[in-house]
């Protein structure tokens, strides 16, 4: 059998390659692509005769898919598989394995670093002592005893949620499933949002939660209000999100996703709303996080190749 891994992983290829010859031994024949494309045909020529394609976040579409013939399982080295044509491999019984669990702890702590930054004002604030200006104007506040809102409490959002409560903030959620979840009170979204001083969303992407905060969830947070997302794009409006920072209808935000893959559009209404902190998707990719997520994917294959998959996406 042969394995392509058909970009970089976000691991260095001699480590990454070392990773995979430790776990997977002489089982599979492997090629390796160090750099991205988003050709269809040359995604169907890296991966043509492949029979499992490890990916990250490259999007493989049903012509990509359908244009593989030998594909029998896609590794996806993500959480979500949103970008990837599920349809088609249903229509295959391509198997998909995700990686849930390894960005847990990557995620969480760029919120927190997203939200500090907006709560105590640290990008002016290095701007302006570096023109030998004061701390006037930059006054921000603290954590603790804000209303601290989560929308999904999966494996990341609960991690959100004890580290918020630590914080000494009071923790409330929404979720599809209510948990029993100490210190956390579960409630409805519109309450949460009009309740809370800051909202985290930790939601996937799906058609339920596509636009899910749209113009009309946003007109019910407080005007002191800071929305963070490091979940997907889509799951916010971008333009209903700009135009309410920028008519002072909430305080801030922090995000690190768009509808699409960084680089975005210089005039994307996001890069230029007010009291906004963006990153490029990182959330998910520390060294560590990168290390332990490939492990998970060369898991995954071996569990394939010995016909008992795991972490398999429906």
């Amino acid at each position: 059998m042969k394995l392509v891994i058909i970009e970089p992983l976000g691991v260095e290829k001699e480590k990454l390659l070392s990773m995979a010859g430790e776990a997977l031994g002489n089982a599979l024949e492997i090629e390796y692509y160090d750099n991205r494309t988003t050709d269809a045909n040359e995604l169907i020529q890296r991966g043509k005769d492949a029979d499992i394609i490890a990916v990250s976040n490259l999007p493989l579409n049903r012509e990509v898919i359908q244009g593989c013939k030998n594909l029998k399982m896609l590794a996806v080295a993500f959480t979500g598989v949103d970008h990837i044509a599920m349809d088609a491999c249903r229509e295959r019984n391509i198997v998909v394995s995700n990686c849930a669990g390894y960005s847990n702890a990557a995620v969480s702590d760029l919120v927190f670093g997203l939200l500090i930054s907006i709560y105590r004002n640290i990008i002016p604030c290095n701007e302006v002592v570096r023109k030998s200006g004061t701390k006037d104007g930059l006054v921000g506040f603290e954590l603790e005893g804000k209303k601290f809102g989560i929308v999904g409490t999966g494996a990341i959002g609960s991690r959100v949620a004890a580290i918020a409560r630590a914080f000494g903030c009071e923790v409330f959620a929404y979720s599809r499933t209510v948990k029993e979840m100490e210190g956390v009170t579960f409630t409805d979204l519109d309450t949460l949002l009009s309740t809370c001083d800051v909202v985290s969303l930790h939601v996937p992407l799906n058609d339920s939660t596509k636009g899910l905060i749209n113009a009309e969830k946003i007109a019910l947070m407080k005007k002191n209000a800071v929305l963070i997302n490091t979940a997907r794009g889509p799951v916010v409006d971008s333009k209903a999100l700009a135009d309410a920072l920028n008519e002072g209808k909430i305080a801030g935000a922090g995000v690190d996703v768009f509808e699409i893959e960084p680089p975005i559009a210089e005039d994307h209404p996001l890069l230029h709303a007010k009291n906004l902190i963006a990153t490029p998707h990182i959330a998910f990719a520390t060294k560590e996080a990168l290390v332990k997520r490939a492990v998970i994917v060369f898991d995954n294959i071996n569990s394939f190749v010995a016909g008992k998959p795991q972490n398999v996406m429906k």
